[in-house]
């Protein structure tokens, strides 16, 4: 996979499709690396005439990992002890960075769960770079809506496996209590993918600083309201992680946003909904410029 230098550091990226056809830009959650974004739905997306660009966010994967900034301490921003290195608007730049980087103006910005904080943030602080906006899984910052469910926080907030197997273990757990209760649990394709992210760029100090950007994001809805563009709302019916009060007050926010509450989704996008996902993108991106 090429990488490249955006925002002044380096962010590992890998594209599908033909570079003369409209960009969009996919935004990944916490911790998570761009290969979460399934290749099948990718490959999808490219064929209906996207150049598609996926990447990982700073702090994980194979982008710029921040340990020079010290080792994280969640339980210090309780008592302002830690400050967290960098915001959700320094993540939202690198994605500025990254689009500047391969000589492209503007982009379907599409995220995920925490990818879904940064695309909203791309789209407040870069309107005109912003054609469409898609925010999957997400809230607005605001405390009130799309908090997790106590057995979810628990998941979230178990402690970092040590070894590959370990890592295996906990995904396979974490899916379990996360993942989409309406679609199969394919648990050979989860101990698959956490092995081969484990081998590709396993950093839990990474995960543990991207916390610390969620949990000091501001409240993003009167900044919301203001913007003029496209917007689509996707947002499992069943997601115990951010609860889907995150994904009404982020569409009811944005002026003339529509939303998809998908009944038995989760926190995952389930192989199953691929086909309905990318129709809807791509008639979604038919609306912007």
């Amino acid at each position: 996979m090429p990488s490249t230098i955006a925002n002044g550091i380096t962010l590992e990226y890998e594209t599908e499709g033909d570079t003369g056809d409209p960009p969009v830009l996919l935004i990944m959650g916490l911790g998570a690396q761009l290969t979460s974004w399934d290749p099948a739905f990718c490959r999808a997306l490219a064929k209906r005439g996207f150049f598609v660009i996926r990447y990982d966010n700073r702090d994980v994967g194979r982008s710029t990992w921040f340990d020079d900034t010290g080792a994280p301490d969640v339980a210090g921003l309780l008592d302002g002890t830690w400050t967290p290195p960098y915001s959700m608007a320094d993540l939202a730049a690198d994605a500025a960075g990254l689009l500047d980087a391969l000589g492209i103006a503007s982009a379907h910005v599409v995220g995920v769960s925490m990818g879904g904080m940064i695309a909203q943030t791309f789209a407040i602080a870069y309107p005109d770079r912003t054609r469409t906006l898609v925010s999957i899984m997400s809230t607005t910052g605001d405390p009130s809506v799309g908090q997790p469910h106590p057995e979810a926080l628990a998941a979230l907030l178990a402690p970092p496996p040590t070894t590959r197997e370990g890592a295996v273990e906990q995904a396979v757990t974490t899916w379990k209590v996360i993942g989409s209760p309406g679609f199969p649990f394919d648990e050979p394709a989860v101990r698959d993918k956490a092995g081969s992210d484990f081998d590709r760029g396993f950093h839990p100090a990474g995960t543990a600083r991207q916390l610390g950007a969620i949990l000091t994001q501001p409240d993003r809805t009167a900044d919301l309201a203001g913007l003029d563009l496209p917007a689509l709302v996707i947002h499992g019916a069943d997601d115990p992680l951010v609860d889907p009060s995150g994904g009404r007050a982020t569409a009811a926010a944005i002026p003339g946003a529509r939303l998809d509450l998908v009944p038995g989704m989760g926190h995952d996008l389930p192989p199953a909904l691929f086909d309905r996902f990318v129709a809807d993108l791509s008639a979604h991106f038919g609306r912007g410029a």
